[in-house]
């Protein structure tokens, strides 16, 4: 599969008087391949959105190496921008206009059909809602809006950072359906989430990242197999004399009110074994299979702890990248302050 997306060493900090200089991005690794459905992950801070913008053109890297479709950025952006539709943050739109006109003029801006004006709006369920000003539109219409006006070209890759902002229930459902159309389709997305269910169910493919650098990359199942502890779950009438008989079988257990957790199982029919030889009869024997809540809570260490409110980036820092290819050098006088980004 050919590379969509290709991210190598980038790193960006920014420099403010009051809070001097700060490491939005460490070296940071990524790869899309075409036909993928990616999972951009991360905590508060970790550099998500940095590496969009980046990515984009909207900001200079310090160092790193960035290609869309094989053609390097930002040096070839304006040759591939038309092959991508992109959302970032939460995008912005002139209240006065109805949604119907604003998707008009960036069509005609982009030299795209007019009719496709009426598709987008149909797919994102705001066909009765485009003669409407958005200034009238909710948190989750506007989002709508914006994903609709990032499918107006017809990309072959949608970026999508926080798409399900502000959508209810039916809404966020709508969603995931629309990105598992576009994949069936042939489209690439990238889609940065923090409805860590929703991602595991429409990605394949994800990237994590904590503190500028990438702590966990690659297909789903495959990063969540390093979390698979052979762990189970069991209830018996006598907790004690059970966790006596594992214990002698070398098994690790835990002890919680009403079940136990038993590790380090290879076999579970040798669980039930140890346990109808004592007369122990499970009454359940349920595997703990990992989700991508928990091991993103692993990975970038911010599993909350009771009564200690966390701080935005206190994650984990990964060891060292080594040293990566760099391809773009940014001089002193290119250095921008911190607020001139946001």
């Amino acid at each position: 599969m050919s590379a969509v997306i290709e991210i190598a060493g980038l790193r960006k900090s920014f420099t403010s008087l009051r809070h001097g200089r700060r490491i939005a991005l460490d070296g940071f690794d990524m790869l899309v391949e075409a036909g993928q459905v990616h999972g951009f992950l991360g905590p508060n801070g970790s550099g998500k959105t940095t590496t969009l913008r980046t990515l984009l053109g909207l900001v200079r890297p310090d160092f790193g190496r960035m290609a869309l479709f094989g053609e390097p950025t930002p040096q070839r952006l304006p040759a591939v921008a038309p092959r991508f539709g992109a959302i970032v943050e939460s995008p912005q739109f002139f209240g006065n206009f109805t949604g119907w006109r604003t998707l008009y003029l960036l069509a005609v801006a982009g030299g795209v059909p007019r009719n496709r004006v009426d598709e987008v709006l149909e797919q994102v369920g705001l066909r009765d809602r485009g003669d409407e000003r958005v200034r009238t539109y909710s948190l989750g219409m506007r989002q709508r809006l914006a994903v609709a006006s990032a499918l107006l070209k017809g990309p072959e890759l949608l970026i999508l950072d926080e798409p399900a902002n502000g959508l209810d229930p039916a809404g966020i459902r709508e969603m995931r359906d629309l990105m598992r159309d576009l994949a069936a389709a042939g489209v690439t997305v990238l889609v940065s989430s923090h409805i860590l269910a929703e991602i595991e169910q429409i990605c394949d493919h994800v990237t994590i990242i904590s503190q500028g650098r990438r702590v966990a990359a690659g297909p789903v199942e495959e990063v969540l197999a390093g979390f698979d502890h052979g762990e189970f779950r069991v209830r018996v009438a006598d907790q004690d004399r059970a966790v006596e008989v594992l214990t002698a079988a070398g098994l690790t257990v835990s002890r919680l009110p009403d079940q136990l957790v038993v590790g380090g199982v290879e076999d579970p029919a040798r669980l039930s074994q140890l346990l109808g030889e004592q007369d122990l009869w499970v009454r359940e024997l349920t595997p703990l299979t990992p989700d991508l809540e928990s091991a993103f809570l692993e990975l970038t260490g911010t599993r909350p702890v009771p009564g200690v409110p966390r701080q935005v980036d206190e994650s984990t820092l990964p060891g060292p990248t080594g040293d990566d290819p760099l391809a773009v050098t940014v001089t002193a006088d290119d250095q921008t302050d911190e607020g001139a980004h946001r």
